[in-house]
C-alpha cells in the first residue's frame, strides 16, 4: 500500500511541476517515484521516509544543475555558409568548368562542379559538399 501513495505522490508532484517549471517539484517526483520502488519491498515507514529525503536530495544536488544548465543553455542556430553544406540545389545555369549558378534556400549561388571536368546541365539537382567564399561547390546526384 506504501507503494502506491508513494507512486501518487509522484505523479501529483510531476503534474505540479508543469504549473512551476523550476524542476524543484520534478526532483521530489524523482525522490518519491524511487521510494515506491523501494516500498515494494516491505521495509518499514521510516526507511521510506529516509530514503524519500536521501534520493530527493541526491536527485536535487547532483541532476538537477545537469538539467538547468542544458534547459537553459542557448539554441544556437548556425547561420553561416557553412550550414548550407549538404542541402540540395536547383541548378539555374549550367555549371561549367568557368562556373555557373544553383538556387537553393531561396537565393542564387555561384557555383562549381567538384569535378572540374564534369558539365552539369540546368534543371539539375546537385547537393552541396562544400563552400568556398562565395562560390558553392556541388556534385551531381
Amino acid at each position: 500500500m506504501g507503494a502506491l501513495v508513494w507512486f501518487a505522490a509522484a505523479a501529483v508532484l510531476a503534474c505540479l511541476e508543469l504549473a512551476v517549471g523550476e524542476m524543484t517539484l520534478l526532483m521530489l517526483a524523482a525522490g518519491a517515484l524511487t521510494t515506491s520502488a523501494v516500498a515494494l519491498a516491505g521495509v518499514p515507514a521510516g526507511v521510506e521516509v529516509a530514503v524519500f529525503a536521501a534520493s530527493s536530495a541526491a536527485f536535487w544536488f547532483f541532476l538537477r544543475p545537469y538539467l538547468r544548465r542544458r534547459l537553459d543553455s542557448p539554441m544556437v542556430y548556425d547561420e553561416t555558409p557553412r550550414a548550407l553544406v549538404g542541402s540540395r540545389a536547383q541548378v539555374v545555369e549550367d555549371i561549367t568548368p568557368a562556373g555557373g549558378q544553383v538556387r537553393f534556400d531561396g537565393s542564387l549561388w555561384s557555383a562549381r562542379a567538384l569535378d572540374p571536368a564534369e558539365v552539369i546541365p540546368a534543371g539539375s539537382t546537385v547537393t552541396v559538399s562544400d563552400i568556398d567564399g562565395p562560390v558553392a561547390v556541388v556534385w551531381k546526384d
